[in-house]
Order: C-alpha cells, then sequence, then structure tokens
C-alpha cells in the first residue's frame, strides 16, 4: 500500500476529509482546509503521488505564500487505500471527463461493500467544472440508499491556480467558491435548515482556511452563469489554439511594445450589424477580429443567455439571469486579457496543449443537450461543439494509446 502519513502537533481536528485529485484545484484546496484548523485532510494524489509523497507540495501563492514541502496529513495513491475510517465530507476536484472516467466510478469504492455497508456516507462536494456533473453520483447515491437524500455540495469554483510540475503549485491572489446544495430540479429555490447547516459547515472550513465561500440556495443558476465563460471562450481559445490575448489584446498593450497608441485603425462598417455596434468599445487585437471575431462571440452568449432564460425564468422566489450577463461577460473577460501582464491561458487550451482530454462533455455537451431539450436554437454553440468533438477525439486516442 502506498501511503505517507504526517503527523504534526495541533490538536486532533473535528472533522476527516478525504479529497480526490491532487491537481492544481486540489492543491490549492487541500491547502486550505489544512490551514482551517477544522480539519484533518487525507490526499488521494493519483498521478503525482511519489512526487509529493517524496518532496511535499510547494506553493508559489500571491495570496498565502511561498510554502516549501507542505503535505497534507495522509497521502495515498488509490482511493482504495484510504478506506480506514469514515469521512465528514469526500471532495472531489478531478476534471470531469465522463468519456474516461464516470464519478461513481472514480469513487466506486466509497459507494460499494465493506465500506458501504460500514460507514454512513460522507457529504459529497464536486469541485468540478460544467454542468450535470453530480447526477450520476446523485443516482449511485439514491440506488445505495433510496429511502436517503444525497448530500452533495455543488460548487462553482473561481480561482487563479496551474500546476508548474507535479508538486509545484503556482496560485495568484484569488480563490472564491459559490456553492448550493443538489437537487435534481431547479424549481426549489430555497434552502431547508437542514440544507443550510450543512452548507455553512463547509463554508466555515473554507474560509477559516482563508478562502471566499458563498452559499446559494439553488446552485444550478450560479454555475450556468458561469459556464457561459468556459462554454464561450474558454471554448473558443482551445479551437483557436490561442489564448484570449490573441483576441483582446490590441498590438500596443503587448509585453515589451511602446504603449503608445497606433494610428487609428479602419473605420468600423458603415453597414455594422448589431453585434458588431453591442461590442464597438471592446479592445481588439485587429480590425478583423473587431469586426467578425468578437461579434460572433458576443452572440454566442447570448445564445447562452437565451438558454438560461429559459432554464432559469424569474420568479417569486427571486430573479432570473441577468438581463446584461452575456455583454459583461465579454468586456470583463477582454478588459482582463488585454493588458501587458496578462497571460491565463485557459484550462481547455492547456489540455489540448498538452495533449490532454477536455472537459468538453460537460462545459458543452450538455449545453446542447439542455438547448435540443427545451428547443433554443443556439447555433453557434453547436458549431463550436462540433469542431471541438474532432478535437477531443483525437486527444481521447491519445489518451487510450498512452495507457
Amino acid at each position: 500500500m502506498s501511503q505517507t502519513s504526517f503527523a504534526d502537533d495541533d490538536m486532533p481536528a473535528s472533522k476527516d476529509v478525504l479529497l480526490v485529485g491532487l491537481g492544481a484545484v486540489g492543491a490549492m484546496y487541500s491547502l486550505i482546509l489544512k490551514k482551517s484548523g477544522q480539519a484533518s485532510v487525507t490526499v488521494v494524489a493519483r498521478s503525482n503521488y511519489d512526487a509529493v509523497s517524496k518532496n511535499g507540495m510547494r506553493f508559489k501563492s500571491r495570496k498565502y505564500g511561498d510554502i516549501e514541502g507542505w503535505k497534507p496529513d495522509r497521502l495515498f495513491a488509490k482511493l482504495e487505500h484510504a478506506l480506514d475510517r469514515p469521512y465528514s465530507h469526500v471532495v472531489v476536484t478531478t476534471k470531469a471527463i465522463p468519456e474516461l472516467t464516470r464519478t461513481p466510478d472514480l469513487l466506486a469504492p466509497l459507494l460499494a461493500p465493506p465500506y458501504a455497508s460500514k460507514h454512513r456516507q460522507p457529504t459529497y462536494v464536486l469541485m468540478q467544472n460544467g454542468l450535470g456533473v453530480e447526477r450520476d453520483l446523485y443516482n449511485a447515491l439514491k440506488k445505495l440508499n433510496a429511502a436517503e437524500e444525497p448530500r452533495i455540495i455543488s460548487t462553482a469554483v473561481w480561482i487563479g491556480t496551474t500546476l508548474l510540475a507535479p508538486d509545484v503549485c503556482e496560485h495568484n491572489d484569488f480563490d472564491r467558491v459559490q456553492m448550493g446544495v443538489y437537487r435534481p430540479t431547479t424549481t426549489q429555490t430555497t434552502n431547508t435548515p437542514e440544507e443550510e447547516a450543512l452548507l455553512r459547515e463547509f463554508e466555515g472550513m473554507l474560509t477559516a482556511g482563508g478562502s471566499d465561500a458563498t452559499v446559494y440556495p439553488e446552485i444550478q443558476r450560479v454555475k450556468f452563469a458561469k459556464n457561459f465563460w468556459s462554454c464561450i471562450l474558454g471554448a473558443s481559445a482551445a479551437l483557436a489554439r490561442s489564448p484570449l490575448q490573441t483576441i483582446f489584446r490590441p498590438p500596443h498593450m503587448d509585453p515589451g511594445a511602446s504603449g503608445v497608441a497606433p494610428p487609428a485603425p479602419a473605420p468600423a462598417p458603415t453597414d455594422a450589424t448589431a453585434s458588431q455596434q453591442a461590442t464597438a468599445d471592446i479592445p481588439y487585437r485587429s480590425p478583423a477580429i473587431r469586426d467578425a471575431t468578437i461579434p460572433l462571440l458576443h452572440d454566442a452568449l447570448a445564445e447562452m443567455h437565451a438558454l438560461g432564460s429559459v432554464l432559469f425564468p424569474a420568479t417569486a422566489d427571486g430573479p432570473g439571469l441577468e438581463p446584461d450577463l452575456a455583454l459583461r461577460t465579454l468586456r470583463n473577460t477582454a478588459r482582463l486579457h488585454c493588458v501587458p501582464e496578462a497571460s491565463h491561458r485557459p484550462s481547455m487550451l492547456v489540455d489540448v496543449e498538452a495533449g490532454r482530454p477536455m472537459e468538453l462533455d460537460v462545459v458543452m455537451g450538455e449545453v446542447v443537450r439542455l438547448a435540443r431539450a427545451n428547443g433554443v436554437p443556439i447555433p453557434r454553440i453547436e458549431t463550436i461543439y462540433a469542431l471541438l468533438l474532432v478535437v477531443q477525439d483525437q486527444l481521447l486516442r491519445g489518451q487510450r494509446r498512452a495507457s
């Protein structure tokens, strides 16, 4: 059994938390949970166990500092090795790629005897991108115990972090979690007292560890709003195989450039479309990108908004999606990526460049399925998705050959 255990002089923590997946997000939240002082943290590191077991994890964070040789309370190479105790929470931070592994298969040792017959099922916290990532686990837990409602916390995670090496995690100064109880329907828009207590418990761990966390009464509309960015902007960067700076950063703002604006470019078309007019104030790389690419992104985001307005209409209990969400998403993205110091690369682009499968099904495939089920036309999103399916097929073939 591959195991490393680390003792410290602190008093025993009140919760046993199991975190599955020590990528960049998993590394940061294992650090945050440990910093809270409220949890003993066991981590399953499937691909980087050897490096982290030997060296610990180095964090290079503008928020939490430069930390050398950090290790959780316990570290395992496989989930099967961590079944010696019950856990209050199981936090899943792996990427959701159902073409490779579905969540119930990933967590199978927890969902089957002897573990499932000996211990009550924990609260599961899914810190994963995309839509519908909770459904398979919910159904598996209901099959395991139909009389008990599964305790699943769904999240929208906003964080700037990446692994520079298997044991080196870089993080900027920002991490935020929006969380709510997963329900198979979105019609309930208030938390019961039990659900509120469940959420506040985990929120308390994150905030005590230094992170920002917010509880919501209905999380799926929050996740849908976050998916605007991944589904359109992250996916377009992956399809173009170029970071978003190549769309929004004017040449005079490139690192090392003079910073002095060049002569005014060609004027906008006299017969500008409504989308060209709506995006006229957004910074751009070239006049052609201004006239074609940015309006396309605007229209694809508008398709997302049209679908979201059907899925999450305003009710007496709360508003629907903000009416300016599409254009605001585009403007905020341009603002962050047009400056010389911008270096962010969307995770889908990073996966393509590294030859890894993308989270395409949960980020885009679920959007396409929802649109078709609800009769909402999304031709631009379907086009981006159809082309990325070709890229994904090659990445999946490469992954299977490698394994």
